[in-house]
């Protein structure tokens, strides 16, 4: 027996914009009823991903383009003394290549995906960012950071979200041994959500202020010209497509997701550090 038919682009396109609508029906239900949970300043599950199905699907404003470098994953790893692994590019539409890492070397494996106007994000960073910078540094962690685009709606039309990522990408593409210090920088000059968010122009001071970084007039232009704003939408729907590969999580539900050696973070019951520490232990004993 033949196989079915498949359907065609565009049959496919209506079929993602119609599953975009209910799930922004059936959130803003949610929305409506639920409460939001706090711990240790963390707002657990405040963002859907709904929201960007809805952005990058039924507006369609943002088509694909080609990745960055040193982002074959979705992600930029960042490991001993805050150096990138070097990747190539993925194409327009490409898959990403899921990073292999080994769970029996002693060492954290941390994988996050954040948006630079989620304000869990910078709680995180905040209250985590140097213990992190430290292990990483020394070699006890290595940390693959995913950025995503799913509060754009909360920066009053401009975007704030995919601007903030393509400006990462920027700099993992040009000059990827700044990516942990400009992420460190990008939060620590966090907008407030439902505002404007920093402008291109500030995003581009941003990135001048980093020590040592390279090739910085490629950089502004790439944040000018919006340059990965397209592998931004394609990257950010694909974390929602995708279940989380190698992981204990079955989909991604928001930001911040924190990955370590496999297992999901919620902060309810081990503070971070402990998590990361029971995770290296777990290791130690396969």
């Amino acid at each position: 027996m033949p196989n079915p038919a498949r359907p065609t682009k565009l049959e496919r396109r209506e079929a993602a914009r119609e599953r975009a609508r209910a799930a922004m029906a059936a959130q803003k239900k949610r929305e409506a009823r639920n409460k939001l949970l706090v711990r240790s300043g963390i707002l657990v599950g405040i963002v859907a991903f709904v929201a960007v199905v809805a952005l990058v699907i039924v507006t369609g404003i943002k088509p694909a383009g080609p990745g960055p470098r040193n982002m074959a994953s979705d992600g930029i790893v960042i490991g001993k003394g805050l150096v990138a692994e070097r990747t190539a590019a993925l194409t327009a539409g490409q898959e990403p290549t899921p990073t292999k890492t080994p769970l029996t070397d002693k060492v954290a494996h941390i994988r996050l995906y954040g948006d630079f106007l989620c304000p869990n994000c910078g709680a995180f960073e905040r209250q985590n960012g140097s213990y992190i910078k430290g292990l990483v540094k020394s070699g006890g962690a290595t940390i693959e950071y995913h950025p995503v685009a799913i509060l754009d709606r909360a920066s009053m039309g401009t975007d704030y979200s995919t601007r903030a990522a393509n400006a990462a990408a920027a700099v993992a593409n040009y000059s990827p041994d700044s990516y942990f210090a400009f992420n460190e920088a990008l939060f620590a000059a966090q907008p407030a959500e439902n505002s404007e968010g920093l402008s291109d122009a500030r995003l581009k001071s941003v990135a001048g202020d980093v020590t040592g970084i390279d090739n910085l007039k490629s950089i502004e232009k790439a944040i000018d010209n919006r340059e990965f704003a397209g592998w931004v939408a394609d990257a950010t729907s694909r974390a929602g497509d995708n279940a989380m590969r190698g992981s204990d999580l079955k989909k991604f539900v928001g930001t911040p997701t924190v990955i370590v050696n496999g297992k999901a973070w919620d902060g309810t019951k081990l503070t971070f550090t402990e998590f990361v520490t029971a995770a290296i232990s777990d290791t130690t004993q396969n």
